[in-house]
């Protein structure tokens, strides 16, 4: 059996980043180091940094006064923010450099008197926190049909953003459906979408082309692992989304002859070279690496855990 792995999968910069901004903190100012809510959406990675040190935390009031905060990397809301310095945390930032690109993105347009129409998944913790950073709030959209039904005060002053982790093809649709009724709404077409998003999107789609079934590697609540499973089973191919290789059903692979594998932008790697391990344990099979793209993308930690120039160390 033919085992093709996609290029690219598993982790982009922005969860490096954060993961690398946990790591740091705790060697920086000492364990224990604490995280509101999921750093990324894995377990497993979750798991490791508490093993180091880290406290996952839902709210604020679960932090003593003084100690270290650190935000995931899916953004907070300004409320949170200013809770945050109520409560004299010390607060590191590991939001997203381009979740904080859309936050800034649906500010301006606010400031320009246009109401905000955010594209994403209610209930998600990104969309959750830029409903939160935008002055004024947004209206929230998910699909074509909700286009129908929004009621806004002027259809001459409004502007759209998007979550990072949605579907390309399915935003587009939403994005032509608002600029088909509202002409003059502006917004960044699909670009809002992370690069990694997008990249991924892309290998699955040329994975769904070779092979029988696709094994997508991420979290149940991880929205971009959500959107690959979907993806390969909107051109026919059968897909599951799982967690890590126990996961994996051996009748799955009944009459299987290719199995493509991706991973969502906050599964490790090693979750992919178990998986693997697991299907070769199953079966006689050939791993092969599709062509894809390279990423070399790489986002500056905040000014706090930066590397700190010898001459002051």
């Amino acid at each position: 059996m033919r085992v093709v792995l996609a290029q690219p999968r598993g982790f982009c910069a922005g969860v490096e980043r954060a993961i690398e901004i946990v790591e740091r903190a705790i060697e920086r100012f000492g364990p224990p180091v604490y995280v509101r809510h999921e750093i990324v959406h894995n377990r497993h990675v979750v798991e490791g940094l508490r093993a180091k040190g880290a406290v996952f935390v839902e709210e604020l009031d679960e932090i003593p006064e003084g100690r270290y905060a650190i935000f995931s990397a899916h953004g907070v809301s300004k409320t949170v923010v200013q809770a945050a310095r109520e409560r004299g945390l010390n607060v590191i930032d590991a939001t997203c450099p381009l979740v904080s690109k859309v936050h800034t993105e649906g500010t301006r347009y606010a400031d320009q008197g246009r109401q905000v129409i955010l594209i994403g998944h209610a209930g998600h913790p990104e969309v959750e926190g830029t409903m939160g950073q935008v002055p004024g709030g947004v209206l929230l959209i998910s699909t074509t049909d909700d286009v129908a039904k929004l009621e806004v005060k002027d259809p001459s002053k409004l502007a759209y953003i998007t979550q990072t982790t949605l579907s390309v093809d399915d935003t587009k649709a939403v994005i032509e459906a608002l600029k088909e009724r509202f002409p003059e709404i502006v917004g960044p077409s699909t670009k809002d979408i992370c690069y990694a998003t997008q990249n991924r999107q892309q290998a699955v789609r040329q994975l769904s082309e070779q092979v029988d079934l696709v094994l997508v590697i991420g979290a149940p609540n991880s929205s971009n692992s959500n959107r690959l499973k979907e993806l390969a089973k909107e051109l026919g191919i059968k897909s599951y989304l799982i967690e890590d290789a126990s996961q994996l059903k051996p009748e799955w692979l009944a009459d299987v002859h290719s199995v493509g594998v991706s991973a969502g932008a906050s599964a490790p790697d090693v979750l992919v070279q178990d998986l693997v391990a697991r299907l070769q344990e199953l079966k006689d099979v050939q791993v092969e690496l599709m062509a894809g793209v390279e990423e070399n993308v790489r986002f500056r930690l905040p000014p706090e855990l930066a590397d700190q120039p010898a001459a002051a160390q």
